[in-house]
């Protein structure tokens, strides 16, 4: 099986942010940058169905400046036999645009499954590997949990509260990965040295047609400091009185 997993450089998110010059982007000195969380457990399920078969390829494809090759060779050092960036040094914040560029270098991949993750963790917008099959015309199942094959037909679990759906769809396809459905792996030394050798072809992205465009960053509002109002039943009015007047909650 030829397996292709689209993942996305971000920023470690558990560190404090803050907004660069020109306030349309985030500054990134002092940051330390991964694959996003949800692309790895892509990459993960993507290994372990080659390793499963005993056969296939892993391509994993970034779209970025020349830095997201870091990425790339990461996700080789785990096991992925090659990498393709597309390169584009400006910020894209149109997913379409994306979602153009990739499909552009996708098309003619002869890919029986394309994997993202869920969403990436810096923007969370959940569009691009829906609007990459829809490019593609291919099926899309999202969110998933587990994922399971028999003979030319994916089938894949998607948890939802409470319960869960059992779905299916003929191969190729495209599909978007939940957390759960693998923890990945740590690259060895063997893997680390190993992903060094291994091909990643540079190609300029054929970027779609931006119909958005970002126009300022903020950071949200400083909370303010509690308050206590008083103790015991005597105390119940006033709060009323602050959840109604100020809070506007009730």
């Amino acid at each position: 099986m030829k397996i292709a997993v689209c993942i996305k450089r971000v920023p470690d998110m558990d560190v404090r942010f803050k907004i660069a010059a020109s306030g349309k982007s985030v500054d990134e000195s002092g940051l330390k940058f991964d694959i996003s969380d949800f692309d790895g457990y892509a990459v993960e399920a993507a290994l372990q169905i080659k390793e499963k078969a005993n056969a296939g390829e892993v391509v994993v494809i970034s779209l970025g400046p020349d830095i997201v090759q870091e990425t790339l060779r990461k996700a080789m050092s785990m096991g992925a036999d090659r990498a393709v960036q597309l390169k584009h040094d400006a910020p894209v914040y149109d997913g379409s645009a994306i979602a153009a560029a990739l499909a552009a270098e996708l098309k003619d991949g002869a890919y029986d499954l394309i994997m993202f993750g869920r969403m990436s963790i810096d923007t969370a917008n959940q569009s691009v590997g829906v609007m990459t099959a829809e490019l593609l015309g291919m099926p899309v199942m999202t969110a998933l949990s587990k994922l399971d094959f028999d003979g030319t037909t994916v089938k894949a679990r998607r948890e939802l509260e409470g319960a869960y759906e059992l779905l299916e769809c003929p191969l190729p396809a495209v599909v978007t990965i939940d957390e759960g459905i693998a923890r990945p792996r740590y690259p060895s030394l063997k893997g680390i040295m190993s992903a060094k050798k291994k091909p990643m072809d540079v190609k300029p992205a054929a970027i779609g047609a931006e119909r958005y465009t970002l126009d300022k960053m903020a950071l949200p509002p400083e909370r303010a400091a509690g308050r206590i109002i008083g103790e015991g039943k005597d105390a119940v009015p006033e709060l009323i009185r602050l959840l109604k007047e100020e809070a506007k909650v009730l």
